[in-house]
This record gives C-alpha cells, structure tokens and sequence, in this order.
C-alpha cells in the first residue's frame, strides 16, 4: 500500500476511527517543534566524541563519558542519575602511543592500530619482517627459534576487488516496502551474524601462532582484512580482558593495501626493517562494570510505577571517537529526555533512560541490568519477573547517524497498527515503515529475549557498513545533524506516547 504524506496543518487533527490510538497531539507538535527547531543533539554527541575521545569499555575514555552523561542528565531535571554496576567486567584499557614504519628498502609510515587489551612493545623496537607460510602445526614448527625480535606477517590468499556501489546510501521505497511487507510466514528466519574475527586465511588458528611468537619473544604480529580497504580499517579485540586473564600478545592491525606490500616484500625475498612504538596501559583499580541510568518519574497514581525505557550503548572501540556507533545513538536518546523535560511533561509511566556499557563485547550492560532488574532465573527458558512485567517497552538506536525510517517490531504483531498510528504525524519526515522482522546485534535484544518488549529504529544505512562501524574513521564528520535531529524528535513522541498509553504495549505470546 502505497504510503500517504501528511502536512504539517494535518497533524493536529485527531481523527477517531476504530482501534484509534489516543494520541496528544498538540504535545507531537511541541515535541516536533523542540526537536527540528531547538535542537541539542550535535552539542551533546561533540561532548561525547571529540571532547571525551574513545569510549573503550572501562577505559578512562569510557568513565569520562559516562560521568558526563551522568551530570548532564542531573542537570536537565531527571531523577536518580548515576553509574550503576552491573557487575563484574574485568580489566580497562588504554592506548597511548601506537608508531609503526617501514625504515628499509625505503622509509614508509602505516595506517595502523593496535588491537585492545595487548600488549605494547616497551619503547620503540627496531625489528625485521618474518613471513610465517606454515598452514599446519607441524609446518609452524620450522618456525621454532627464528621469532625473537622479529615483526611476524602471515601469508594471505584474498584479492582485493574494485566496489562500484556507494559509500553512503539511504532506503529506497521498495526497499521500505519490502520490509513492511515481510511475512515470517513466507521468509525463513535470518539467524544473528556472529562478530567475526578477521583471520589470516592460511589455515592456522592465529591464536596459535601468536602463541608461539609470543614464547619465542617476538616483537608483535600484524593483521589486516580486505574489508579495511582504502585506509579504513577495523581493529577490534586482541584477547581476553577479564581481570585474572593473562596479558595478550601485540597484534597490530594494518591497511590492507599497506599489509598487503609488505607480504610481497617478504615473499620475494627483499629484506625488511621496521620501527614500532606502542604504549598501552591497563585499568585494574575498579574491574566492576557501569551503565548510565536516569529517570524522569512517572505522575499516574495507578501507572507510575510502571516504566518505558530507552537507550542505546555508550561503549565503542577504541580506533576512533565512535561517532556512529554508538555516540549518535546515546546522544539522540539523551536529547529524547532533553526534549520531554524542556516541554515539562509529566508522563503518567516512568521514563527511564539507560547507557549501556559492554554491548561492544557482547551486550554485556543490557544484559546483565535485565538479569539483575527484570528476570526470573529460576524459570527455564528465561521470562521476565514482577519488576520485568512493569515494563511497558524498550526503545533502542544503534544504527549508525541515519535517521528514522519506521521501526523494527521483533515479531511483535501486537505492536504494528498502533507504531504505524504513531508514525502517522512524521511520514513527512521519511519515517514510514512498520516491519515485523527481526534485527539483531543491539540491545533490544536483551529485552526481546526475556518477553519484555524491545525495539530498534530502522535507520537509513549512510556509510555505516562501509566506513564508519567500528573503524579508525568513526568520528563527528560523518554524523549528518538533520537525521539525528529527525530521529529524536520521533523517539521523543514514541516514548511519549508509551508513558500516556492507557495499557502498555502488547507483548508477543509467551513460547
């Protein structure tokens, strides 16, 4: 069904037909007004990107940010602002200096990053290329004796090819319409796409030979991917970070184009010499976990102390500001609060919002608050508990600094009819898509899992899946304002409407 435009003189009509949302809307069209015209969002994702830098689960970048998050929430009026643990997570991480150069046959500095929670080289260390060529165990024993001092480059068999799409690019209506149209009767479930670890392609564990290297006292190991194309790269975790863990070999994730020169260097035989300098440092005063949480209370004697929540992860790796994943997402939902609390509502249902920390490493904060806040684990699979019952819904943005396009309903058929009324007011703005498919990878998830209703925002795809997500190129140039703003100002009327519904959403039947 072709999707029908509503003008702005429109939007303050309420039109009453069977199964009608009750809907306030003079209060859409200040939340509308706040939103596109007063906006604070590009202010408060600049705090949370260049003034705070890298946002690496328990790394100082991460605690500055959350403090800020904390005291800017206290200030706009919220209640119970503060940094909650959610547990045990285990060691923080820091870059400090990362130098990496070719000084023979000719000099070249690299586009490099070291991956976290390793090891740095101890001051600057002047060292040979080793290419390693072993596909098997026995093969890697050839290697025994000759590491020590040596920058170790694995053998690839992957080609770079041209791309002639995009960068950047956004929904187009049949790509909407398709999504609206989705039947989970006519298309097989799409399973979660784990997080890969791009690996060497010689059919060796890398882990085994950074093993080795790292007995043998090499100096470190690069890596690379094709993904990493043109400059951009995407270094992520390099070991384990849990507090007893042992400390992880260097591994130093390079340019593919640059990575890709050196392994021909070696393999034709032409000596090498390089120069590293890595500095990182470790964070063991305080191992526990934090999220940011902050609440604007409910005024309902029957409703208030039920809760609509949203959020969004804090956390980002470490090679750039995390602009796109996740500061835009945390910023437009702080800017949600900022919107609501400006225009004084007093919405009958709590509003809380929350700032994950951990989602890089596997929705470590989310999870861990929906276990300690809302579930039964005495009951197998996992439901929601008595505090989990009061949740009417949870509202997520992880998608990169596109704006709103409609909303992923996690199978919720409860929920369409009444998010397609409540994009109504903003299909002028782009926001038109009701789906029933699943998206994953967020935190949503750990609601979703539990029955208590959790949503992520379709989000027009920009450049995040081939720039910015979890790259060294994830900074502030590459948020767009007019989307962020657009998004928010939507979020806000969807959290609004929550906390003024006479029922909370409906949830999917129980499995």
């Amino acid at each position: 069904m072709r999707k029908i435009l509503v003008s702005a003189s429109l939007m303050a009509i309420s039109v009453f037909v069977s199964g009608q949302e009750k809907v306030d809307q003079d209060m859409i069209q200040k939340i509308r007004k706040e939103g596109l015209e007063n906006s604070k969002v590009m202010d408060i994702v600049f705090q949370l990107t260049d003034v705070n830098g890298p946002r690496l689960m328990n790394s100082p970048g991460y605690l500055k940010a959350a403090n800020y998050a904390k005291t800017t929430l206290a200030g706009w009026g919220l209640e119970n602002s503060a940094l909650e643990s959610w547990g045990e997570w285990g060691k923080g991480w820091e870059l400090q200096k990362s130098y990496f150069a070719m000084t023979a046959p000719y000099y070249r500095p690299f586009i490099m990053f070291p991956k976290t929670w390793t090891n740095g080289t101890n001051g600057l260390q002047n060292a040979e290329l080793l290419l390693v060529t072993a596909k098997t165990n026995d093969e890697l024993k050839a290697y025994e004796g000759k590491m020590k001092g040596k920058i170790i480059i694995l053998a690839r068999a992957d080609t770079l090819f041209p791309t002639y799409k995009p960068d950047a690019s956004r929904y187009t209506d049949e790509e909407l319409q398709k999504m609206a149209d989705w039947n989970p009767k006519n298309v097989p479930e799409r399973t979660t796409m784990g997080r890969n670890a791009f690996g060497p392609g010689n059919g060796l564990n890398p882990n085994t030979i950074k093993e080795m290297a790292s007995k043998e006292g090499a100096v470190a190991i690069l890596s690379t991917s094709p993904r990493g194309r043109d400059g951009t790269i995407f270094p992520q975790g390099g070991g384990a970070y849990l507090s007893n863990s042992p400390a992880n070999f260097l591994d130093v994730v390079l340019a593919y184009e640059e990575y890709m020169s050196l392994y021909r260097l070696a393999a034709a035989n032409v000596p090498v010499k390089l120069e590293m300098d890595v500095k990182s440092q470790f964070k063991t005063d305080d191992t526990k976990g934090y999220n940011v949480v902050a609440e604007i209370k409910g005024t309902d004697k029957k409703l208030k102390e039920e809760l609509v929540m949203l959020g969004g992860h804090l956390d980002s790796w470490h090679a750039s500001h995390g602009a796109t994943d996740n500061a835009a997402g945390c910023a437009v939902m702080m800017e949600v609060v900022r919107i609501l609390k400006t225009l004084n509502v007093k919405p009958r249902r709590t509003i809380r919002i929350a700032l994950w920390g951990g989602e890089e490493q596997g929705l470590h904060g989310s999870r861990n608050y929906v276990k300690n806040h809302f579930t039964d684990t005495t009951v197998t699979p996992r439901r929601y508990n008595k505090e989990g019952d009061k949740v009417s819904g949870y509202f997520n943005l992880d998608n990169g600094t596109g704006k709103v396009r409609g909303i992923y309903t996690q199978g919720n058929t409860g929920v369409k009819d009444i998010f397609a009324q409540w994009l109504t007011p903003f299909n002028d703005l782009g926001a038109t898509t009701v789906t029933l498919q699943n998206t994953g990878g967020t935190d949503h998830q750990a609601f979703d899992a539990v029955n208590i209703p959790g949503f992520q925002f379709i989000q027009d795809p920009m450049e995040y899946n081939t720039r910015t997500h979890h790259t060294n190129m994830d900074g502030y140039d590459h948020l767009s304002a007019d989307d962020l703003k657009q998004a928010a100002t939507i979020i806000a009327a969807f959290v609004y409407n929550t906390a003024q519904r006479e029922e909370k959403l409906p949830r999917k039947p129980i499995k």
